[in-house]
């Protein structure tokens, strides 16, 4: 069983392919090669995180149309963390978990994660290793050295495993705030 993560699909929001630069030709070919991709990667026993903003627009408040993006998502377990555009609807879906904060006890990872849609300044365990996956920034910022943007955006529209946003993290530069709100005692 492997944890996989992804963050602003913003199924069906046609105003998301203008403004984050998708490359896509309308909403029905950008769910299309959105699920495509989930459906590369995640496999029949897996879990699958959907760090917020799962679907937006006009077609997010048709419990119908929600449901039927809702089944083709593969994966054992579904669950998701609660974005800015998660409302009722999106939430009420057959969800494993819904939070707006989690600590993931990925069976993978060396060290504790934390989800939250919203990047944060510092979570728990953020000292002793803890890494933060995120969304909602879209493209505008992959992240820090602790603190990783999971986002499809950043990712090729492909969910990704803790391994590789641990991989990426080491390249990336430190939070130039990070002494700010963790300072060594």
């Amino acid at each position: 069983m492997t944890h996989w993560y992804t963050a602003d699909p913003h199924f069906g929001h046609e105003n998301i392919i203008r403004n984050a630069h998708r490359p896509f030709r309308d909403t029905s070919h950008m769910d299309a090669v959105l699920i495509e991709r989930l459906w590369e990667k995640v496999g029949p026993e897996d879990d699958l995180w959907v760090v917020g903003d799962f679907a937006f627009g006009p077609q997010a408040k048709d419990e119908s149309w929600l449901l039927t993006i809702f089944g083709q998502l593969p994966g054992a377990r579904r669950h998701l963390i609660v974005g800015n555009h998660d409302g009722a609807l999106t939430q009420a879906l057959p969800w494993d978990s819904v939070a707006l904060l989690a600590e993931v006890e990925d069976p993978s990872a060396d060290r504790p994660v934390t989800l939250c849609h919203y990047p944060m300044m510092t979570w728990n365990h953020a000292r002793k290793g803890a890494l933060h996956l995120f969304g909602h920034v879209h493209g505008n910022w992959k992240g820090s050295a602790n603190a990783v943007n999971v986002g499809v955006d950043v990712w090729d529209f492909y969910p990704v495993t803790v391994q590789d946003a641990a991989r990426r993290a080491k390249a990336l530069p430190a939070n130039r705030h990070w002494k700010d709100v963790e300072p060594r005692a």
